[in-house]
């Protein structure tokens, strides 16, 4: 049975004109190494003032017995439930331009129906760019600068050219808002942050850093760094302590340092100067064989 987008949320009487305004967000229960966009969800509601402007009817979206929600049990009573929320805040950045972050849990059922209505909303509110963020494990040292991958409905929004071809990959809701958005005519974009793999299924604020850095390049708006800069350096310097006193860990980061700067270095022996002639098919193949004969065997 067809659900009407409208059903499932419920808007403040009491909403700004929110005309120009960028939308962000955010779902937990999808891929998020290191913590990268919860880490970032909370980095913007600890520092910015909100209050929720929409709410959507959870209850009819989430499996309760596939992610069953923490309940506190003091002594001989029920004291509190960790009701799920699926919310648009309203926040401002530092020169007061509001914009909106919507987060919660990713629904179990009703992807589309969910979409529509958020795409309701973004037409509602003239919300000009929807911006989605999460981190995803590689194989990258630490100790190289993070990577953050972008992807977008036009090319003009996508900050840096992807390293990936063409792949299939488990839906999510995140991607799938931003199709829609797409195919609707509404500009919308992601980013994804490279988050070294041993690492992630621990908070990493660096990704979280270069989340909330590439989104302020994307969207003009003025969101203070500093707190989570700190929290990242402080972090960096804990792990740099961990492998520094695992002989195992610290061969694990080594190989992948040499991986990294080699397959950077073979990236800019590729590139071509302007005005250069292109290299011929002999010449890319024979720079290929010299780079395979210098790896080591057991890689």
């Amino acid at each position: 049975m067809a659900v009407d987008p409208a059903e499932l949320f419920e808007v403040d009487s009491d909403v700004p004109d929110l005309t120009g305004s960028v939308l962000l967000h955010h779902f937990s229960g999808f891929v998020d190494a290191g913590a990268a966009g919860s880490t970032l969800v909370e980095h913007l509601l600890e520092l910015h003032e909100h209050r929720v402007i929409a709410r959507f009817d959870i209850d009819d979206l989430i499996d309760y017995r596939a992610r069953r929600p923490v309940m506190t049990y003091d002594t001989d009573r029920w004291q509190d439930y960790d009701t799920p929320e699926l919310v648009v805040h309203l926040l401002h950045d530092a020169a007061g331009t509001p914009f909106l972050l919507l987060t919660g849990p990713e629904p179990d059922r009703r992807w589309e129906a969910v979409v529509a209505a958020v795409q309701s909303l973004v037409e509602r509110w003239g919300v000009r760019l929807a911006v989605g963020a999460h981190g995803i494990p590689m194989g990258v040292p630490h100790t190289r600068d993070l990577t953050v991958i972008s992807h977008a409905t036009r090319p003009e929004l996508v900050a840096d050219k992807s390293p990936f071809n063409r792949v299939q990959v488990p839906g999510n809701l995140s991607a799938l808002l931003e199709f829609r958005l797409g195919q609707a005519g509404h500009d919308a974009m992601g980013f994804a942050a490279y988050v070294p793999h041993y690492l992630a299924q621990s908070t990493y604020p660096a990704a979280s850093l270069g989340l909330l850095e590439s989104i302020i390049t994307a969207t003009d708006l003025v969101i203070r760094t500093d707190g989570l800069r700190e929290t990242a350096r402080r972090a960096d310097t804990e792990i740099a302590r961990q492998v520094a006193e695992s002989t195992e860990v610290s061969e694990v980061v080594a190989a992948l340092e040499r991986q990294y700067d080699a397959y950077a270095e073979s990236s800019q022996s590729l590139l071509v100067p302007d005005g250069e002639p292109l290299p011929s098919a002999d010449e890319l193949g024979a720079e290929f064989e010299r780079f395979l004969a210098d790896q080591p065997r057991d890689q």
